[in-house]
């Protein structure tokens, strides 16, 4: 501004001028306040539109997966339960197994044989118990009559990322007619618990097979969260020292503005000395 300006004082272009770099880099100061103290360079759509938009969407697949790896530790553990219910009856199998095998030997009279017997059905009845007892929320586990149990787990952030799960039911009528009145009728039911101890290995080695999957997806879960919270974190995130650095820059020049904008408003008092 020409030094001839000063002495037209209806308008002070340089203390307007002075104000306004004043005014902006007040709000330069007040937005790098707030982002020190959330500790985020996004706090509005404002800020930066673009990044705003990412950010959201990284923000709304970290909760999603969040979500779904609680999703994972809660199949787990219901797997886990039925895990305990299956052990559980196969203990009491292999016991059943011992007795006929017991039974199956001519040298036993035949009230050691209804002993035996009597024993036997006890424990049938306990794998029966433990079919009732093992359940989740209210929910059978191990069912009966043949019958399974169907289940479906939401393991990921995506409307189809489910897992399938059936737990094959089993209880006595599972195991079939156990007798031990005679050495062929248990000769007989050795078989016919083998076959049971079988199909209760398969049923516990298919919890198992269910068990490898979600803690694979237990863990790319996390290795998911982890990367894109990382991602999310670079657009939203506050760089701390970076802000720091331009906060130490800005008040340095607001100081500079406030002296710039007290000389502005005084300069034109020159115009007095025209009078003198």
């Amino acid at each position: 501004m020409a030094f001839g300006d000063l002495t037209r004082i209806g308008a002070n272009f340089q203390s307007a001028q002075a104000l306004h770099s004043l005014k902006s880099i007040n709000g330069q100061i007040g937005r790098i306040q707030s982002r020190l103290s959330t500790g985020k360079r996004i706090n509005s759509a404002e800020d930066d539109t673009a990044g705003y938009h990412v950010a959201k969407g990284l923000t709304s697949r970290v909760r999603g997966l969040g979500a779904a790896l609680n999703n994972v530790g809660s199949a787990k553990n219901l797997l886990s339960v039925a895990e305990g219910g299956y052990q559980a009856q196969m203990d009491l199998l292999l016991n059943v197994k011992e007795k006929t095998v017991q039974a199956a030997d001519d040298s036993l009279t035949s009230t050691q044989r209804t002993a035996i017997g009597s024993e036997i059905t006890a424990l049938m009845n306990e794998i029966d118990d433990i079919q009732g007892q093992t359940t989740w929320q209210g929910t059978a586990l191990i069912t009966a009559n043949g019958s399974n149990a169907s289940f479906s787990f939401h393991v990921g952030d995506g409307a189809s990322d489910n897992l399938a799960v059936t737990l094959t039911g089993f209880d006595s009528a599972t195991v079939g007619t156990v007798s031990v009145a005679s050495v062929a009728s248990a000769e007989a039911a050795i078989t016919t618990v083998e076959s049971a101890i079988s199909t209760l290995a398969s049923d516990v080695q298919a919890v198992g097979n269910y068990q490898v999957r979600l803690s694979s997806k237990e863990e790319m879960l996390s290795t998911s969260i982890a990367n894109t919270d990382a991602a999310r974190s670079r657009i939203e995130d506050a760089d701390f020292a970076k802000e720091q650095m331009n906060a130490i820059k800005l008040q340095i020049l607001q100081q500079t503005a406030v002296s710039s904008f007290a000389q502005s408003n005084s300069a034109p008092q020159i115009v007095l000395s025209l009078f003198r």
